[in-house]
């Protein structure tokens, strides 16, 4: 390439090689540029006139194009904030859509797998990380001293199976002792009704002898009339004067018979004025003493065998209407078998039967607590037994976590719960899976507490200084979709960063949907024992102060 500058001139005589090929970029690049308006020196090819003529100066190279790296720069540009954006608008739509937080953890149930009964570990089935369902055996504890337990209380059972039916031939024996009684009370009624008959019977045999009686006299007093004329003997008057003292004496005799009958019936010997010897209280077959005794004697026997009567101081004939009262049909037979339940002895004897029955079912119950179960679907964690040990009732052998019955567990802070409620949807990413996999859940309620205030020494700010801190609250969010046969499986205690979606409609269906309290549920109720009532304890007055 030539050499534009003024400071070397060429001589005439020098001949200027033109370039053989193209320039190189570096060499064009570096050269200056000639100035479009700067004046051609002739006067370098007219000195001397053997001076050749001038060759034919190249013309200056055009600056290189740039459009296709522009082109390029630009495209780059375009296609760089194309995938920014790409990948930043579900973040940003994210963030003002969603209310999340880091300090969320997952949690589950846990059920704690102690044995009911005391005992020597005969087997262990399972170890940790085992994946149990529930009513799978775990562990197995020595059967054999509740086993010879539960024959001690079968043979219990059947001595008291046959000490029931000792009870119910002893309430038939009561029910003959007093079905026996009963015939000696109406024995005892009937002699009284013969005594009235006899009494009866004794002053009519009176008044026979009365009227005999009275007929020696008249004979006497007829004789006595006749000795003046000599019209009967002294023999024959002597005769009747006999004959009236003998039936003076069979009156007086007959009489006092009477008076003994009318005494034996309860009776005065001697009727009040105005009465006969005959008349005699109209039931007194039923309130003689020798009847009461005999009714009293059938109340005792009843008694043994569970009947109460309605008075002690009736009547046979109102007893016996109050005890076919008892049922409807007035069968004696009907009444003894509906009286037999209630009957003491009965009662004893299936009292110890009952006992006897449920400490045949406990033992059973031991005998069946020697197998220890799960009683949930889950994995095992924390053996802590092994073969030999002897445990005791409530010792924690190992635990059980559920696979299923599982939650996160969200701290959010207090600034970011002003619109959050229960039903809302939650997008769940577990740091454990990252993106690969989220978890769609719900809120479904709101600790009653922040985490200060649940703290085993919860903080006392009304002492010493005071430094504001933003409070956390935790917030349940339970899984909707999980499933751990399908879904990658959750461990209590991941990680988690909820994605809260708090401006979407809640669904209406969700219970307690956009609430921040739960309702009540319709839980089963228990029985609640009255409070008691203390006595109202009157105030102690002191002495009353007279003011002057």
């Amino acid at each position: 390439m030539a050499n534009t500058d003024d400071h070397h001139p060429a001589t005439p005589n020098e001949a200027r090689p033109a370039p053989a090929g193209p320039v190189p970029t570096e060499a064009r690049d570096s050269s200056p540029t000639p100035q479009a308006d700067q004046p051609v020196h002739s006067h370098r090819y007219t000195e001397g006139p053997s001076a050749s003529p001038p060759s034919a100066t190249p013309p200056a190279p055009r600056p290189p194009s740039h459009r296709i790296r522009n082109w390029l720069i630009v495209h780059a540009i375009v296609a760089a904030l194309a995938v920014g954006g790409y990948f930043l608008y579900p973040v940003v739509l994210t963030m003002l859509n969603t209310v999340s937080t880091d300090d969320a953890y997952v949690n589950g149930h846990v059920s704690m797998v102690a044995p009911r009964v005391a005992g020597q570990v005969a087997k262990v089935y399972v170890d940790d990380n085992y994946r149990v369902k529930r009513g799978d055996l775990l562990v197995q504890l020595d059967k054999e001293p509740y086993e010879i337990q539960l024959r001690i209380r079968n043979a219990e059972l059947d001595t008291t199976q046959a000490d029931m039916v000792a009870a119910e031939a002893q309430f038939r024996a009561q029910v003959a002792t007093a079905h026996a009684n009963r015939y000696k009370l109406e024995h005892a009624m009937e002699d009284v009704r013969t005594q009235i008959a006899n009494l009866s019977a004794a002053v009519a045999t009176l008044r026979s002898k009365q009227a005999t009686l009275k007929l020696a006299q008249n004979n006497l007093e007829r004789g006595e009339k006749l000795r003046a004329s000599g019209g009967i003997s002294k023999e024959d008057l002597d005769q009747r004067r006999q004959t009236v003292e003998v039936d003076k004496a069979a009156v007086e005799q007959q009489l006092q018979e009477i008076y003994a009958l009318r005494a034996g019936l309860g009776l005065l010997p001697k009727p009040e004025k105005g009465k006969e010897l005959t008349d005699v209280p109209d039931e007194l077959d039923q309130t003689f003493s020798q009847v009461q005794s005999s009714l009293a004697t059938l109340l005792q026997s009843a008694a043994q065998f569970g009947y109460v009567p309605t008075s002690f101081d009736s009547t046979p004939k109102k007893a016996f209407a109050d005890f076919y009262e008892l049922d409807s049909s007035h069968k004696l037979d009907v009444i003894i078998a509906k009286i037999m339940p209630r009957a003491p002895a009965i009662l004893q004897a299936k009292a110890k039967l009952e006992q006897a029955q449920r400490n045949v079912a406990q033992a059973n119950l031991n005998l069946r607590y020697c197998d220890i179960t799960a009683e949930k679907d889950g994995v095992v964690t924390r053996r802590n037994v092994d073969v030999g040990n002897n445990v005791a009732v409530g010792q924690n052998l190992m635990a059980v976590r559920s696979l299923t019955e599982i939650w996160v567990d969200a701290n959010f802070k207090e600034t970011q719960l002003a619109d959050l409620r229960i039903g809302q949807r939650v997008r769940c990413e577990v740091d454990m899976y990252g993106s690969r996999h989220e978890y769609e859940g719900r809120i479904t309620g709101f600790t009653m507490g922040t985490g200060q205030t649940l703290a085993l020494l919860p903080p006392q700010n009304a002492t010493g200084n005071f430094v504001k801190i933003v409070q956390r609250l935790p917030v349940r969010i339970e899984f909707t979709d999980y499933d751990p046969d399908r879904d990658p499986t959750l461990f209590a205690g991941l990680s988690v960063e909820p994605h809260v979606y708090y401006k979407e409609p809640v669904d209406d269906k969700i219970p307690n949907a956009g609430k921040r309290l739960q309702g009540l549920y319709l839980l089963p109720q228990g029985p609640t024992a009255p409070t008691p009532q203390l006595p109202m304890v009157p105030t102690p007055k002191g002495p009353t102060v007279t003011k002057p």
